[in-house]
């Protein structure tokens, strides 16, 4: 909904294009925010200037995006939205792929493929940033639709990349509905290792 902050792994990502573009320069960045929901992180990215393809598998959280009214001035003319399932979509090249909180959603049989594409979409010096969720996490043992990684696997998953950022966080919560948790994250960002091109 509007008025949610950004999650800390985009605003990172952002942070670090934003002190290479003072240095180098910027022309148009294009990311694509994979299971952006109602857009916390594309209307963060929109307000920094960036053209945004949003892609979610539910079509009311693409009607909420469109709809928040915290976009800015000509937001619309630089995002383009797309209904699909995560473990379906091509992801076109892009500077930044985001996905906050929605790749432990894919299912265990579709991650393989669902990484190569999300590895293979970075161009030179663009970025990888989100979230995985680790195999202590509280629906590990009761969402078997879901995927959840060991830090050893994680690891595995980030060796094409520039690690820039690992966190791996442990602690009992609540989800958004407010039911107890015991959350298992990885938050990470990675770079592609061509560097800029």
């Amino acid at each position: 909904m509007a008025g949610k902050p950004p999650r800390d792994t985009l605003l990172f990502a952002l942070d670090r294009f934003d002190a290479e573009a003072e240095q180098s320069g910027s022309g148009e960045r294009f990311a694509v925010d994979l299971g952006c929901g109602e857009g916390r992180d594309t209307a963060e990215l929109l307000r920094r200037g960036w053209r945004v393809l949003a892609i979610d598998g539910q079509e009311e959280a693409i009607r909420r995006l469109r709809a928040r009214p915290d976009l800015p001035p000509g937001a619309q003319t630089r995002l383009e939205t797309l209904v699909c399932p995560m473990e379906a979509v091509h992801l076109p090249p892009a500077l930044l792929v985001n996905a906050s909180f929605a790749l432990p959603f894919c299912p265990p049989e579709a991650f393989p493929m669902l990484w190569e594409r999300i590895a293979a979409s970075p161009l030179p010096g663009g970025r990888v940033s989100g979230q995985l969720f680790g195999v202590r996490d509280g629906w590990a043992s009761v969402a078997p639709r879901m995927t959840f990684h060991t830090r050893a696997e994680v690891e595995t998953l980030l060796r094409p990349f520039v690690v820039e950022h690992l966190n791996e966080a442990e602690a009992d919560g609540t989800t958004v509905e407010g039911k107890p948790k015991h959350w298992h994250v990885f938050h990470i960002i990675a770079r592609n290792s061509r560097g800029p091109g």
